[in-house]
């Protein structure tokens, strides 16, 4: 819903910029003077408001064509089962990734799709009563509802079952093999079925089980096709050398160069015993292997829908990858093979590869065994995308593991988003309503003049800046969360209720810092979109802006003076619905007790008082 800007915002404009309003423009003349009874009294004839239809000016984004393009992946999605919280998760901080770096004016291109082929895919639907095409479609069509869901922006979805993808698979694979990087041999060796991948007896546990997915190895003797991984130790050793940031969080990089020092093998690429796959160039009884097929899909995606399969044209459309963001168990695929593929076939290298931690549920790791999995369908449909996405970002610090339970959850996004913004913004456009006809009575950059607080918003909104940049989301949240804590503080500390009752110059200064903290809000909505951008809609659109604006607004929006003296804010009403806990509600009724006059009044109540 577009927000009102009454007609005499307009006319400020034109007298501030003349340039950008028709010179026969009828003008409406007030006092510039801040004159105030108990209630500010502004002209009893008020113009029609109109909508607010401000575009970010061309000076602040760089065109399409100058932009700097940034592309991001997630991984390929196995369509094994459904959509679990830990592919959620992953996706949830790639499209705050690609959301802040579009803020940044940058050409961004998100890339997201599921891994569909292999033996998993064809036990599965087997076990299902359906074909390996039918179960594909299902699956993938769940992840494609869950992230539209989950608000994700991504910008290309790629399904390693699209004719494209196979053409460009085939083609990489021919150029391996000129170059001399893939022969045929016997292979024996333990293999785990869930991993898609042969493994070293020194990295097994007990009774030859997977470390990762607690099952026995099976022996497995197989006719294959290989590629020469060893060839390329070297030139990885060298790569971690020359860039150090390709592996993120640094300590991710200790694992890759052990894995690397150890001693590179070759890996089979091809399976003869699994029909569900893409075929090898020139020998159809074999298919190729699940990750040589998967990881090309982060290439294949970049191609245009309708254009011929290329695997020079998918290149030049983007590659290399600013950043493949992937869970810490497929980082040896990621950081060790991925890369030595590409320097076989003359490809260049993505810039960085970034293994975020595993999720675990009241302290405890998830399984269906263990009855303790947590449904991302079943979370979004109870507490709603922003909370969701708010809970994950801000409390698990990226990179590491993260723990979630319930009472934490609600606790967390009641806490910042119910109370230490949404509240501050409805107190604030309750008494603007009250006392100001809900219209501004300065220009925020004005109302600051010598303000504290304009100096500490603008110190929190570049340490948020910084943690955006170097993937800190958690810490980005934080800041941008100190900056509604530094709202309330001034709210508290100027009471300018008490204020607009004493009427006069204090009235005048009350409205000013209405302003100065609606500023603060504002500055909130943008530097916090990145997470959560329904709810930060929500506040923009209670600001005044439409949903335009906000679509097209950019970093540089966080600079103190967005809000001009004038303009009309829209009724307040709650931003974020406080979720009710339960037990919460159960122990209240049970122990309700009339509150008495001396106690601590609740915020709610403080609230209702202001007004």
């Amino acid at each position: 819903m577009a927000a009102r800007i009454n007609y005499s915002v307009q006319n400020t404009l034109c007298l501030l910029n003349p340039l950008n309003y028709p010179v026969n423009a009828k003008t409406t003349h007030f006092k510039t003077g801040l004159n105030f009874s108990k209630n500010l009294i502004f002209p009893r004839k008020l113009k029609r408001p109109t909508f607010c239809t401000c575009a970010v000016s061309n000076n602040d984004r760089q065109s399409s064509e100058a932009a700097e393009t940034f592309v991001l992946t997630t991984p390929l999605y196995y369509v094994n089962a459904p959509p679990h919280m830990g592919s959620a998760y992953t996706t949830i901080a790639a499209d705050a990734i690609a959301r802040f770096q579009r803020l940044l004016g940058k050409k961004v291109i998100f890339v997201t799709g599921t891994d569909e082929h292999g033996e998993k895919i064809a036990a599965a639907a087997a076990a299902a009563g359906s074909t390996p095409s039918q179960h594909c479609d299902v699956i993938s069509q769940a992840y494609k509802t869950l992230w539209k869901d989950l608000e994700i922006s991504h910008d290309k979805f790629i399904r390693t079952t699209d004719p494209k993808h196979e053409g460009i698979v085939k083609e990489f694979y021919s150029r391996v093999l000129d170059k001399g990087d893939i022969y045929r041999a016997d292979y024996e060796g333990l293999y785990c079925v869930n991993c898609e991948e042969y493994k070293d007896e020194k990295e097994l546990l007990d009774n030859n089980c997977c470390p990762m997915h607690l099952k026995p190895c099976i022996e497995r003797k197989e006719d294959n096709y290989f590629f020469a991984l060893s060839k390329y130790q070297k030139q990885l050793e060298e790569n971690l050398r020359q860039n150090p940031n390709f592996v993120q969080p640094p300590f991710r990089t200790n694992e890759v160069q052990s894995w690397i020092k150890s001693g590179l093998k070759d890996f089979s690429i091809s399976r003869a015993s699994v029909d569900w796959g893409i075929p090898v160039p020139n020998d159809n009884k074999q298919t190729i292997y699940v990750w040589f097929d998967a990881l090309l899909g982060y290439i294949s995606a970049l191609s245009a829908e309708k254009e011929q399969p290329d695997l020079q044209t998918a290149v030049s459309s983007g590659w290399p990858a600013s950043l493949h963001l992937i869970g810490k168990d497929i980082l040896r695929f990621h950081a060790v093979y991925w890369p030595a593929m590409l320097m076989s076939a003359g490809l260049d290298l993505p810039k960085k590869v970034f293994g975020h931690g595993f999720l675990t549920k009241d302290g405890m790791k998830m399984g269906k065994s263990l009855g303790n999995t947590l449904e991302p369908n079943e979370l979004v449909h109870n507490f709603g995308s922003d909370a969701v996405r708010y809970f994950f970002l801000r409390e698990v610090e990226f990179g590491s593991d993260g723990d979630y339970s319930e009472e934490r959850f609600i606790n967390i996004v009641n806490a910042h988003l119910a109370n230490t913004i949404g509240n501050l913004l409805n107190r604030t456009l309750g008494l603007l309503k009250k006392n100001c006809q809900s219209t501004l009575v300065v220009d925020s950059a004005v109302a600051a003049e010598g303000n504290a607080l304009k100096d500490a918003i603008e110190k929190l909104v570049e340490k948020a800046r910084i943690h955006y940049e170097n993937l800190s989301l958690s810490s980005a949240c934080e800041a941008v969360l100190e900056i509604g804590n530094a709202g309330n503080a001034y709210m508290d500390e100027n009471a300018p209720w008490t204020r607009f009752k004493q009427g006069g110059a204090a009235s005048e200064a009350a409205a000013k810092d209405l302003v100065v903290i609606l500023e603060a809000m504002r500055i909130v909505a943008i530097a916090l979109s990145p997470v959560a951008p329904s709810f930060c809609w929500r506040i923009y659109e209670q600001l005044g802006y439409s949903k335009d604006h906000f679509n097209t607004v950019t970093w540089s929006g966080t600079k103190w003076g967005g809000l001009k003296g004038g303009q009309v804010m829209a009724q307040p009403k709650p931003v974020f619905a406080r979720i009710e806990n339960k037990t919460e509600l159960e122990d209240e009724a049970a122990t309700r007790k009339p509150v008495k006059s001396k106690q601590k009044k609740p915020q709610a109540q403080v609230a209702a008082e202001e007004l």
